[in-house]
Parts: C-alpha cells; structure tokens; sequence
C-alpha cells in the first residue's frame, strides 16, 4: 500500500518527545508499505524554524524509510493569534502545491491529521486531483478547544472554521476519531453518518520502554539528575495555553513540607512566562527540563514515581485521551489525572492512577498527600496501567487495524 500523509507537526528524527504518526508510519514501512509525509517546517512548540529551512518552501528529506517533503509554515507562528493563524494558513497552501505539484507517483489513499483543521481542505484538494480517498483524523476537536481556551475568540474567523469543519467532514471517505467522546460528540452534534467513522485512539509505544527497563540503572539515573531523596512527578509535553501548568505551581507551593518534586520537560509559548511566575512565587519543588528525545523522556519517566497529565479545565478537554497518559503507562507509572471526562474514565477504569480536579491545588494536594502516605499505590496502579494498555492501546495492534480501515476505502 501507499499512503500519502499530510501531517503539518510530523517530527524529525532529532525532534524531542514522540509522535502518534512517526510511529505509527514507522510500522507501516517495517512491515512494507510506503509512506510518503508532507510536513511543516516548525515544530509545534517550536519558537523559530531551523536554519536549513529559512527561505526555503520545500526539501525533501528521508526518515528511515519514510519519505518527508518539508512544506513553508510562516515563521510568525508563535507571535500570537494572527501569527499563529497565518501559521496554519500558510501550511495549507504549501502542502496544497506540495501534494499537487511536487509529490509523484500512485497513492491509495490521502491521510490527513487535525489540528489544525485548515489542512483538510488541502487534503481534500490534493484528493481530487490524485483520485484517492481522503481520511480525515481528529486528535482534537477544532474549532472548539480553540474557542474554550480563549484562543480563538474572533467571531467571523469562528463561523469560517465551523464552515471548513462541516466541508472537510462531508467530502471525507472516512473519519478517524481518537476517543469515544469524539465519535460520540460528530454522531450527535455534527450529524456524521455511523458507517463513516473509526476510532484508532493513541496508543502506547512499548517497544521502547521495554527495551529500557530490561537494563535501565534506575538509582544511578536519578543520582546523576538530582533525583535523589525526591518524590518526582513528571509532566512531559507542551507548556502552553490549553495545558494551564500554572497549576502545578500551585501546587508545588502547598508542597513544600515534603519531598515532592514537579519535573516539567517540554517546551511551549507559555514556558517563559512560567518559568518566571515560578521565580516570582518562589516555588522551590518545580524543575523546568529543555525537551530532550524520547528515549530520554523514557528514562526520566521510569525514575519518577508519578506522570502528570494536566489540562485547563474546560468542557471540550473532557472529550480527549492525553499522548503522555500513554507514555506514562508504557513506563508503569500510576497516573495524577487533571483531566475531567474520558481520560479521567480511562485511568479509573485500568485502576492506573487518581483523578485530580484540574485547577485546584487543593485537590492535588490532597491526592499528591496520600500517595506520600501510602507509596505500596505506585507498583500496584503501575501495573495495573501497563496491563491495561497492553490489552487495549498497543500500537502495533492499532496500526494494523488502521491499514485494515485503510484497505476498506481505498478503491472507491
């Protein structure tokens, strides 16, 4: 099979963290297929565009087997909501001309992943021109989490995402939705039809914490990292709006009589601004980590005791999975759950972790207290997550479903 993939944040090979779609398209050529991607030049929580890529608007690229064409994004991306706009915009139509014009060759299908929504119209063109069928996924709803976390609040760009919203979902052959409350919310609200839906949620990478933990040095790692004598608990991701970490500053404070540590790695337009409301607070127990590779994450993960997956407490928040809850179950760790609705669901229903109120720090005091008071918690919830994503989140199970889907759409 050939599978054209239209993925404005797909990482490099030397980007920090993991990616649903480097994986998942990594499996697929393993197993023989091909991938061709066509991606951004900026990373996500990126704050400039690499220097090989300035004033440039495509390079091919390889990654491992998979071929990349790297596609303009404005460099204003992350200098405000105009620029981030523009950012979006402009992706669209660099992958636009890329799909019809620069990539060759007999595709069976167009895989086009949201956010940002925009990109399904270039999908959609590229479609039509290539004769394939499109999927559409959805990793968040757009434009709704946007609007919820004060993000998008123009109302004439609002009524033209929910028009591009309704196009993309009438012209695609199929849509892939990550969570229940995602199918839910597009059979309910959106009037999609039942036959064009699938859910391939994320899934957990075990490949690469088993390798890990087979021969990881557990207590040498959090010597040569400060680790020592802490009760670490460790959020890997964004640092930005939506993930309203100014919360576990918060909480740090409420604290500070114990040995909690709060390791935050990642990067995002919010981190300054937190790194220095941390100063100003003068919290003692957060630690702020440059991103660093996933197999790095990896490793800081399985030397924590706890993963945090931390979101603003909003209503559309409570429709989706978080990547790292994943991550932190591939590493058999319990899980402090700040999200409301399905994530909550899933960690109460693996009996992987507790649920935290999102945005309120006594809460994850409490919570955060009786862990301390009873650490027998941490290899039980542990385990427990691990067994539970192993029987219902492996991705090389998911990947495969997900070319069987493929399959069914691919010769209309």
């Amino acid at each position: 099979m050939n599978i054209l993939l239209l993925h404005q944040y797909f990482l490099e090979d030397d980007d920090p963290g993991g990616s649903r779609w480097n994986e998942m398209s990594k499996i697929w050529t393993d197993h023989g297929h091909k991938v061709t991607v066509i991606a951004g030049m900026m990373h996500a929580n990126g704050l400039e565009k690499r220097q090989e890529y300035k004033g440039k608007y495509f390079i091919k690229k390889k990654q491992g087997k998979i071929a990349v064409l790297r596609t303009h994004v404005s460099e204003s991306y992350n200098s405000g909501f105009i620029g981030r706009l523009w950012g979006y915009f402009s992706f669209m139509f660099s992958s636009m001309w890329a799909g019809v014009f620069k990539v060759k060759g007999k595709f069976d299908v167009v895989i086009v992943t949201s956010p940002p929504l925009f990109v399904g119209v270039s999908g959609y063109i590229i479609s039509r021109f290539k004769r394939i069928p499109m999927i559409f996924e959805i990793r968040d709803l757009w434009p709704e989490s946007a609007i919820d976390t004060g993000v998008l609040t123009n109302t004439y760009v609002i009524k033209m995402a929910y028009r591009f919203e309704a196009f993309i979902y009438r012209k695609a052959k199929l849509i892939n939705v990550l969570t229940p409350a995602f199918q839910k919310t597009l059979l309910e609200k959106k009037n999609v039809p039942t036959d064009k839906l699938i859910m391939i949620p994320n899934a957990a990478d075990f490949s690469l914490s088993e390798d890990i933990l087979r021969d990881f040095d557990r207590n040498t790692f959090r010597r040569e990292h400060d680790l020592e004598g802490k009760f670490v608990i460790i959020y890997v991701g964004a640092h930005g709006v939506a993930n309203h970490l100014e919360q576990l500053l918060y909480a740090g404070k409420k604290l500070e009589d114990t040995n909690i540590l709060f390791l935050l790695i990642g990067q995002g337009m919010e981190k300054r601004r937190l790194k220095k409301m941390a100063h100003d607070m003068n919290v003692i127990n957060v630690r702020f980590l440059d991103p660093v590779p996933k197999k790095e994450v990896f490793k800081f993960i399985i030397a924590s005791e706890i993963g945090a997956s931390v979101l603003k407490r909003v209503d559309t928040f409570k429709t989706v999975y978080s990547n790292k809850t994943f991550d932190y179950f591939s590493c058999k760790k319990p899980i402090l759950m700040a999200i409301d609705g399905v994530s909550r669901a899933l960690v109460e229903t693996a009996q992987a972790g507790t649920y935290v109120e999102p945005e309120n720090p006594d809460a994850f005091d409490r919570e955060i207290r009786r862990y301390l008071m009873n650490p027998d918690r941490l290899e039980e919830e542990g385990h427990n997550g691990y067994v539970y994503a192993k029987e219902n989140f492996d991705r090389t199970v998911l990947a495969k479903r997900y070319l069987e889907a493929i399959g069914k759409v691919q010769n209309y």
